[in-house]
């Protein structure tokens, strides 16, 4: 079986990966991405999305095996083995991972499409607060927020923006949505909503001219909103590859009971 498996390797331009790298040149007969199987990063998250989103907006996703050689590396696996490279994903645990789709419409009556893996977060630009209208499945839940923004986090995402928002840690495979507001300011009692996974999120920008907003769909930035979208994209889910005892969904159990 390892024998058979294509191996794409794709490298952070960072001195460590680059070492790295040259290590693992003769571990395997690496192929062009295009024609792997799997991918193998080296990198950290940072550069982990940055390859998943490179796929998704290549229209073919593969499964996604990385070695931590940056600073976190909470979606990437130890880099220290003595395994061979293909065995090791060859044993890997598949963790699916389905990513967000922002449709952003801007004050020009432009439309733009984004993934996000992480999360969408929208954003006040100036120092005047942002106030924002919400709407969940096609009905206001909230008719204004006056915040400095409010993001959705996916159960991947909810230990980054999210969790510093003070939003809540969702478990892997939960089926659901973190709606997080950034710095209310009014109402001042809403901390947010955990929302089904299959809902569809729509904010309204209030007073654009006055307060406007950007939209962030991981690294992808929209200035001058005035609708934003926000719906599971189930047709290209993401599959990450974990070393046995040691998934994303463990560590972010494990968040939980940081103290």
């Amino acid at each position: 079986m390892t024998e058979e498996l294509r191996l794409a390797l794709v490298v952070s331009d960072t001195p460590k990966a680059m070492a790295a790298a040259e290590v693992l040149a003769n571990d395997h007969p690496w192929v062009p991405l295009e024609e792997a199987d799997v991918v193998v990063v080296l990198g950290g998250d940072g550069f982990m999305l940055t390859v998943l989103h490179r796929m998704l907006d290549a229209g073919r996703v593969i499964p996604a095996y990385g070695l931590n050689h940056g600073t976190v590396g909470f979606m990437m696996n130890k880099p220290k083995s003595t395994k061979h490279i293909a065995t090791r994903v060859a044993k890997a645990s598949k963790l699916a991972v389905a990513p967000l789709e922002m449709t952003c419409t801007t004050w020009a009556g432009e439309t733009q499409h984004f993934y996000a893996i992480n999360e969408v977060s929208l954003l006040r630009e100036t120092r005047q607060t942002a106030k924002i209208e919400i709407s969940v499945n096609g009905k206001v839940r909230l008719a204004e927020l006056a915040c400095d923004g409010i993001l959705v986090a996916t159960p991947a995402g909810s230990t980054a923006y999210n969790l510093s928002a003070n939003g809540p840690i969702l478990p892997m495979g939960s089926g659901i949505l973190a709606l997080t507001p950034i710095s209310p300011f009014r109402p001042r009692r809403w901390k947010g909503a955990i929302i089904k996974d299959n809902a569809t999120v729509e904010f309204r920008v209030l007073e654009p001219d006055k307060r406007p907003v950007a939209a962030v769909a991981d690294q992808k930035e929209v200035r001058d909103i005035a609708h934003v979208r926000v719906a599971a994209h189930r047709e290209h889910t993401l599959t990450l590859l974990f070393d046995r005892h040691s998934s994303l969904d463990e560590r972010i159990f494990a968040e939980q009971f940081q103290v």
